[in-house]
């Protein structure tokens, strides 16, 4: 089978390596992939949001599937255009990606599901969201409507921070037209978990649970990030939470989409806050998380490439996926300045001697080749570093062993990932 993966971050490094496996794989390619997928695939220069390049290119040379990685290819119609052609795309249609691409959408249909969320109200005018803060207190939540890479979201502990969130997302427009509106929520608490099912317009099939780091420092401090690590499974994530968030968020979901016209194939990333009272959905995403994504490739022992094609094809009947026992971690390597501006271009020695560690793997996130062909950072989070073992204690060890052997003075990362299991 030739398969077209569509990306080039830390996510697509982790999917490029498990499809490369699979016995029915005949030829991978990735758009625009990096010098850790070329390791696992023909990287082709097509930029992940240039639609009409990648369909192009699928049909030129026979692409029988085309996985999408990040969101914003499938929010800007690349199922859509594949289907028209005839070409099985892993991933929601523009429609359906709208659980991503407007939170205000995913608040919606969570009400009309009835499945659990908190309580929240939609901005177009500055003013208008400052008095509804002023009103409800802290703390509280601002989120920018739109796509913002995983950073449009302030959790507010005072009231000066939630009004800054809205000068800075509504007004300033650090993100965008993302910023024109705002959703503003009650700020749940309890602990974070992401948890993913594989869908296929009517039917899901769970897959596993993990739980990510968003806050850049040590001890969940500092600003939001896109995620600064993640391990799996998280012990606070039971198996009766599993089937509590799929009878009462996943299926009633998948109906409501359904009913909206707009049936929801590809992976559902379930943003959950496992409060006091169960449960309860943050966000969705409508693809595999990243890291969230490095940890559960570790962990899967099944062919990924014959459930990718059938929630493609819409028919998951006799899907199920064998996961390991043994825990994933991944630490994330960020350049020095991340989440805001850092410095691009330094080369990342001692990466050969990271991936001997024993259990270790390196992807790739942020990297490119230098004019001297040496691998060299080219974004804001740089590498994952991950690993797995018998015991978490044993993975979070053997991934900073093999972070440790890293020669780039450039990078930092957390120290603490899996503070909470540990």
């Amino acid at each position: 089978m030739k398969v077209l993966l569509v990306g080039g971050g830390g996510r697509e490094h982790a999917l490029a390596w498990r499809i490369s496996e699979s016995p029915l794989l005949t030829k991978l390619w990735c758009a625009p992939g990096n010098p850790g997928i070329a390791a696992h695939a023909e990287c082709v220069a097509i930029g992940a949001e240039d639609v009409a390049g990648l369909l192009r290119f699928a049909r030129e040379n026979g692409v029988e599937l085309v996985v999408a990685g990040p969101e914003a290819p499938l929010t800007l119609g690349l199922a859509d255009a594949c289907e028209e052609v005839g070409i099985p795309c892993f991933g929601p249609r523009r429609a359906a990606a709208m659980l991503e691409g407007s939170k205000s959408f995913t608040k919606e249909v969570l009400d009309a599901a009835g499945a659990p969320t908190a309580a929240w109200k939609r901005f177009d005018d500055p003013q208008a969201a400052r008095a509804y803060l002023r009103a409800q207190g802290a703390p509280i939540v601002v989120k920018a409507d739109g796509l913002a890479a995983g950073k449009g979201v302030v959790v507010a502990e005072t009231l000066e921070q939630a009004e800054a969130a809205i000068a800075d997302i509504m007004e300033s427009r650090v993100h965008g037209e993302a910023g024109a509106s705002v959703v503003i929520e009650e700020c749940m608490m309890g602990e974070e978990a992401s948890f993913f099912a594989l869908c296929d317009g009517t039917r899901a099939v769970p897959l596993a649970a993990a739980q990510d780091h968003k806050r850049v420092g040590d001890g969940d401090t500092g600003p939001n990030t896109g995620g600064m690590g993640a391990y799996s499974p998280p012990p606070a994530f039971t198996d009766a939470m599993r089937h509590e968030v799929m009878a009462r968020v996943v299926d009633p979901v998948l109906a409501e989409m359904n009913r909206r016209g707009a049936p929801f194939r590809g992976v559902l990333f379930v943003g959950l806050m496992l409060t006091a009272t169960g449960p309860r959905v943050i966000e969705f995403n409508v693809r595999f998380g990243d890291p969230e994504c490095q940890v559960l490739m570790m962990r899967l022992k099944s062919d990924l490439l014959p459930a990718l094609l059938a929630s493609a094809r819409g028919d998951l009947s006799g899907v199920a996926l064998e996961w390991s026992d043994d825990p994933a971690l991944v630490v994330v390597v960020a350049a020095r300045g991340y989440p805001g501006a850092v410095r691009k271009g330094e080369p990342i020695g001692g990466l050969e001697k990271a991936a001997a560690v024993p259990g270790a793997r390196v992807f790739h996130a942020g990297t490119a080749r230098g004019a001297d062909g040496a691998v060299v950072a080219s974004g804001g989070r740089v590498l994952g570093i991950a690993a797995t073992a018998p015991d978490l204690r044993a993975a979070r060890d053997a991934a900073y062993a093999a972070v440790d052997a890293l020669d780039w003075p450039g990078g930092f990362c957390r120290r603490d990932i899996a503070h909470r299991a540990l």
